[in-house]
């Protein structure tokens, strides 16, 4: 046997070089469902690490949709959309996404990650080009690297540095605008209106992605466009529902055209199984907690702003961020595994973001909010921060906001 493939896999050290420290912080198995509060090790840690914006993952309502789909239609579809797999529900849930988002139609997908791997790869052509923010999401860089079109990436929210770019392209290619309308990590949100100005002037159609949108911004949290009043001037809208939807999948919606188009191109859904129906009958309940409680996300926000208020007294540095998701910049590896650990061990989760994820001088700890939080469980989660930040010496604060 030739060894050299096992050469190239004996050079990957990252990981036990972490967990030689004691450190290694990921695969944490939780023995509880996804609430404010997982159980880990037999003991209570606070969830801060969370995507459940909305806490919808262990709604009765939602689990009992689930088990009803189940009974109906058995535990999978044992093929793809195309051929054997489309139920009824599939078809339902289309129907609701479409009307949700403000489109013609809507078309599932497996997961959010294939959403953006099987359009992108086949929305454009060889001399077509794909422009992208340079904070996009991996499915979407992923996505870029199976087409045949050229790749732009442009600084992250950066309009003049897109206004660059863009001009130079030959004014006959297709140009398609790609951008995350929450970015994961920063939290920041994309510049939508000045984006469809740029893509007005220079020809080019424009594509969101909602998977941190949905269920935060937008009327009854129908994402980006919807917030900024431009869904008409968005060509295609993709999402996730293993976020503010409690399940697993994901979407693509627009035009009829664009949608049938995808339907008989997109390979991600041509040549992979169909969502199961419990997933998408929870999604379909999840939709319907959010549009018949807007206080959700009414309490969504109240949270995120009272998290943001006492991070920001304590002297923390956020960044840019305008939503539930708060990057707690420690712009060191070493500190921020450190950090991690020791607030796992004090019984609250976060996740670390380190290189290469992100550069060495960018790493942070991703603090997410869910509406489900209570005040006293942010305030305990901010104080050990605040504690671990003086045990460990970190020193990356924003003086200006730090309390006197």
């Amino acid at each position: 046997m030739d060894k050299r493939l096992q050469y190239k896999i004996a050079q990957f050290t990252d990981a036990s070089a972490i967990k030689a420290k004691g450190l290694y912080p990921y695969f944490r198995a939780i023995e509880s469902g996804q609430d404010t509060e997982v159980i880990i090790g037999g003991k209570r840690v606070l969830m801060f690490g969370s995507n459940s914006y909305l806490g919808l993952t262990d709604h009765p309502k939602i689990k009992e949709a689930a088990k009803k789909a189940i009974d109906k239609y058995g535990t999978g579809c044992a093929g793809s959309r195309f051929l054997n797999g489309t139920l009824d529900l599939h078809i339902e849930l289309e129907n609701r996404l479409a009307r949700y988002v403000n489109k013609e139609a809507a078309i599932l997908f497996s997961t959010g990650f294939q959403v953006n791997l099987g359009v992108l790869s086949c929305i454009t052509g060889r001399n077509d080009y794909l422009i992208l923010d340079e904070q996009d999401h991996a499915s979407i860089i992923d996505g870029c690297r199976l087409s045949f079109s050229k790749v732009i990436k442009y600084a992250h929210n950066d309009m003049q540095d897109l206004l660059r770019k863009i001009s130079i392209l030959p004014e006959e290619a297709i140009k398609l605008i790609v951008v995350d309308g929450i970015f994961s990590m920063e939290g920041d949100i994309v510049k939508l209106p000045e984006i469809v100005a740029i893509a007005e002037q220079y020809g080019a159609n424009i594509m969101i992605d909602d998977a941190h949108s949905l269920g935060v911004i937008g009327h009854n949290g129908s994402g980006t466009a919807s917030h900024f009043n431009l869904t008409s001037e968005v060509d295609l809208i993709t999402g996730t529902f293993s976020k503010s939807l409690a399940s697993l999948g994901g979407f693509a919606a627009g035009d009829h055209a664009t949608i049938d188009y995808l339907k008989h191109q997109a390979r991600s859904l041509i040549f992979s199984a169909s969502m199961p129906p419990s997933t998408v009958a929870s999604v379909l309940a999840a939709l319907d907690i959010i549009e018949a409680e807007p206080e959700r996300i009414k309490k969504l926000w109240e949270n995120t702003d009272y998290a943001n208020k006492l991070m920001l007294r304590e002297g923390f540095d956020l960044g840019l961020t305008q939503s539930p998701i708060l990057p707690i910049y420690i712009r060191d590896n070493n500190q921020t595994f450190l950090v991690t650990k020791y607030l796992h061990d004090q019984g609250v989760f976060v996740n670390p973001v380190v290189s290469p994820a992100v550069l060495p001088e960018s790493s942070l700890l991703r603090f997410s909010l869910m509406a489900t939080h209570t005040f006293v469980q942010i305030e305990e989660a901010v104080f050990k921060i605040s504690k671990s930040f003086k045990k460990f010496g970190v020193t990356t604060v924003n003086e200006k906001y730090k309390a006197v």
